[in-house]
């Protein structure tokens, strides 16, 4: 079987994209088809052995769309390119289209309105004498709006041709009848106007439709313009994976380094990566040793040390130290095209959410012309004559034209979404806020997600020892060092505000630690191989170390003059507000997982933590895709919440993916939602905003299928024959622009919306606290600091970063836009400690005062 992505080109609703997709699915050897309405594309799986690609392209084609086949996978990053500028070119041109049909449209609609309502307007539009001039300006008004909006006719008149009418047709019909009309109606008022035919001239120009044309066409393409809006980004992510990649690689040929560029880079050529560079391909390391940042592949911050032997992965840095390494994997083969591949497969094979407007137009749209054509015929054969069936007919097709329908979902995504942008809540599509609605299960990222992303210390263990003087040498020793565990220490001392100690003879031991002079005396510090190389790894420092990792601690153990002085652990701590964040959500009645590349001991004590239902632990990027996959078959509906590159499989792959703000931008690019706070407290808050929009949708699209199911049968003449009823083409436009303006009231009642949450306090809880402490509600200081200099989220990382790295800080809390940042205190912590923390970082504290 044979998979294979295409573009198709010319849908516009799920009446569209269903064809499309029943038409490929007809075809001999196809087993599995799924169009994506979104992204303007499908994906194919079938026997080549019995179809081609050209034979698919073929069958949409004949169906009336525009297919072709996307750039195989050596050409992805230039496939990419086009599929960018043409989701830009969409949103650019509904732009143009809607200000350039709003310069006419406008005018159009006062003219309109105003000769009924007794608006102020140039004598020339008014009294029987002016009759045709006023016709003759309405319609050379409404010509530019159709020549604007041809595209409405050519789709929906070519849809129609098919024999698969949609949303497009049915206002090709209607603003073509309402020209075709109103053209007809001036001729009449002319001839009459020849004639001194006052009374007719005067009955004529009050049937004129040819302001609904205008406003049909108008109203619609501001509908269009706000799903255009969703579509813009669509491409992004797989682009920016793609661009982690580095463009060069340094390698071994004739005996000399020689820098070429990344495609010509072979398997099994020697590779050099000095600190500071990224590693080309995936490898095994033949030379040297060095501190890796993988956290572009594993989303974890702290760096692993690589010695010969050891597994490499493209699109990692290296921080600390030099390596040579044999090229395993290029091109396709590296885990960042994998994952590159699993993001793409994963947003393709997402389902289409066909839009409720556009379910009921599969059936609304052939009912209304049908009842049109007969409402004609009736009439007709009644003896009224052809004007008259003919208005009638016209009537029920412009009464009806879909321009609530049209608006019923836009409108309220716009506001839900304006609401939620207030709010923190970055939602990215109506698609994701339709998801929302049927989550059932929310699976978290560990680190940056849960945690704060960066490692703190935990714990300073001394006993023969001052604790001070130990952390002062500590700290001196580490702070040579590039390594995050190292910087922690030195953080920790910082806030003490101890003097760091002078350090000579440093060295890096590969795989172990640091050694060094301090103070006269020589230190080692690092993991439990600077223990076994003393020969002091026994059974104590065993169960310390195991008790630590239950923690979720990373232990550092120091030694000096051949005894064991200390034991120093780092953890990436638990944020603020996760704990109330699960309860939250469990509240909701949702089930609340877990998925980490981190091992199972660490696993098991954030789920302590933070009360979470279940955890999987050490998993590879392919594998957070496949449990979210896993999930979905056994009939979940997920959201995957996630920061880094690694989660943006399993976020495309999930029915919503969330993004924490301060992520990467992959992870960002293929989510659905963006958290720009980091809280997890966002994720109740979207879900809830997600149920209220959708329920707010409902409501608009009943109110316009009742204003339809009440309009149409009076549009149609039903009251003539017993009180001779008709329904004037003036009020049916105004009936009809009332039907929008009361989908758009109801939807702007999302601007009150504000999540509810079960406690209104998210600093008290376990986080932090002993294992004996959990629960008991501990009172904790807070205090507000304005901070001057931050200018982006990257901004607020950093001092969130800073301050939470403070010995006694135990949440923070910062806002960008009010430029503060809240800190809750477990303990007593100067002022001036809190401002020298966040000065450190490159900022300014105007003031500290108490919250």
């Amino acid at each position: 079987m044979k998979r294979e992505s295409y573009d198709v080109t010319g849908m516009s609703c799920a009446a569209c994209s269903a064809r499309v997709e029943k038409s490929v699915a007809a075809l001999p050897g196809v087993e599995e088809v799924a169009v994506n309405l979104l992204k303007n594309g499908m994906t194919v799986r079938y026997d080549e052995g019995v179809l081609s690609s050209a034979d698919v392209v073929a069958a949409v084609v004949k169906a009336g769309y525009g297919a072709s086949l996307r750039g195989g996978a050596g050409e992805r990053r230039e496939a990419r390119g086009p599929a960018q500028d043409v989701a830009l070119q969409e949103y650019l041109g509904l732009r143009t289209r809607l200000v350039a049909s709003l310069v006419f449209a406008l005018p159009l609609s006062y003219l309109s309105m105003g000769r009924m309502m007794g608006w102020p307007m140039p004598s020339c539009f008014l009294g029987v004498e002016n009759a045709l001039v006023f016709a003759l300006t309405l319609l050379l008004l409404a010509l530019p709006v159709a020549f604007i909006n041809f595209k409405f006719f050519r789709v929906g008149f070519g849809a129609l041709a098919h024999g698969s009418p949609n949303m497009d047709s049915l206002i090709a019909l209607g603003s073509s009848a309402a020209l075709v009309y109103g053209v007809y109606a001036i001729y009449r008022m002319a001839w009459a106007a020849g004639r001194g035919d006052a009374a007719t001239v005067s009955r004529f120009s009050m049937d004129l439709y040819i302001e609904s044309a205008g406003m049909i066409l108008t109203l619609i393409t501001l509908g269009k313009f706000f799903e255009a809006r969703a579509k813009r980004r669509t491409s992004d992510a797989i682009t920016r994976l793609m661009d982690l990649a580095p463009r060069t690689a340094v390698v071994e040929r004739d005996g000399a380094e020689v820098e070429i560029p990344i495609e010509e880079l072979e398997r099994g050529e020697i590779a050099v990566v000095k600190s500071g560079q990224a590693i080309p391909a995936d490898g095994v390391l033949t030379e040297g040793a060095a501190a890796v940042d993988e956290s572009a592949i594993t989303g974890e911050s702290i760096p692993v040390d690589k010695v010969p032997g050891d597994r490499l992965v493209g699109a990692t840095t290296v921080r600390g130290g030099w390596l040579k390494m044999r090229v395993t994997g290029v091109g396709e083969e590296t885990t960042l095209a994998q994952i590159v591949r699993l993001v793409d497969e994963a947003t393709s094979s997402k389902a289409p959410i066909a839009k409720m407007a556009d379910r009921v137009s599969g059936v609304f749209v052939p009912i209304v012309i049908a009842i049109a054509l007969a409402t004609g015929a009736i009439w007709l054969l009644a003896g009224r004559g052809v004007e008259f069936a003919l208005s009638m007919a016209i009537s029920v097709l412009v009464i009806s034209c879909p321009c609530a329908l049209g608006l019923a979902t836009p409108t309220a995504v716009m506001v839900g979404t304006g609401r939620g942008a207030a709010s923190g809540i970055l939602i990215k599509s109506a698609e994701a806020l339709e998801r929302l609605h049927d989550i059932d299960t929310v699976v978290l990222d560990k680190t940056g997600t849960i945690t704060q992303g960066t490692p703190v210390v935990t714990d300073v263990l001394c006993p023969a020892m001052d604790q001070r003087e130990f952390l002062r040498a500590a700290a001196s020793l580490e702070s040579r060092s590039e390594h995050p565990l190292a910087a922690a220490v030195t953080a920790r001392a910082e806030a003490e505000g101890l003097e760091l100690l002078s350090v000579e003879d440093f060295a890096q031991e590969a795989g172990a630690g640091v050694r060094g002079v301090v103070g006269g005396r020589e230190w080692r510090a690092g993991n439990r191989r600077v223990l076994e190389a003393a020969g002091l790894y026994d059974e104590r420092a065993k169960e310390l170390e195991q008790k630590l990792a239950d923690e979720g601690s990373t232990p550092m153990f120091f030694v000096t003059e051949g005894r064991l002085a200390g034991v120093i652990a780092a953890a990436d701590v638990v944020k603020p507000t996760s704990r109330q964040a699960v309860g939250e959500l469990r509240r909701m009645g949702l089930r609340v997982a877990m998925l980490t590349g981190d091992n199972r001991r660490t696993a098991c004590a954030i789920q302590r933590q933070v009360g979470l239902d279940e955890v999987t632990a050490e998993v590879l990027p392919q594998d957070k895709e496949g449990e979210v996959r896993r999930l979905q078959e056994a009939g979940r509906k997920v959201a995957m919440v996630g920061d880094g590159i690694n989660d943006a499989p399993a976020l495309a792959r999930a029915d919503v993916g969330i993004a924490i703000g301060a992520g990467t931008d992959v992870a960002i690019e293929s989510a659905d939602l963006v958290l720009m706070r980091s809280s997890l407290m966002d994720v109740a808050g979207a879900i809830q905003l997600g149920h209220a929009v959708i329920r707010n949708i409902k409501q608009n699209l009943f109110w316009a299928l009742f204003y339809n199911a009440l309009c149409i049968p009076v549009a149609a003449g039903v009251l003539y024959p017993l009180w001779e009823v008709k329904l004037s083409p003036m009020l049916g436009a105004l009936a009809m622009s009332f039907s929008s303006v009361f989908v758009v009231s109801n939807a702007l009642r999302l601007r009150r919306f504000r999540p509810s949450y079960a406690s209104a306090d998210p600093i008290v809880e376990a986080s932090g606290a002993a294992e004996g402490d959990e629960g008991k509600g501990v009172m904790k200081v807070k205090k507000l600091l304005h901070v001057e200099g931050m200018m982006c989220q990257n901004c607020v990382k950093h001092v969130r970063t800073a301050l939470s790295q403070v010995s006694g800080v135990s949440g923070v809390e910062v806002s960008l836009e009010d430029r503060t940042a809240l800190v809750t205190l477990s303990g007593d912590v100067a002022d001036a400690v809190l401002t020298k923390a966040v000065t450190d970082a490159g900022y300014e504290v105007k003031s500290v005062e108490a919250a």
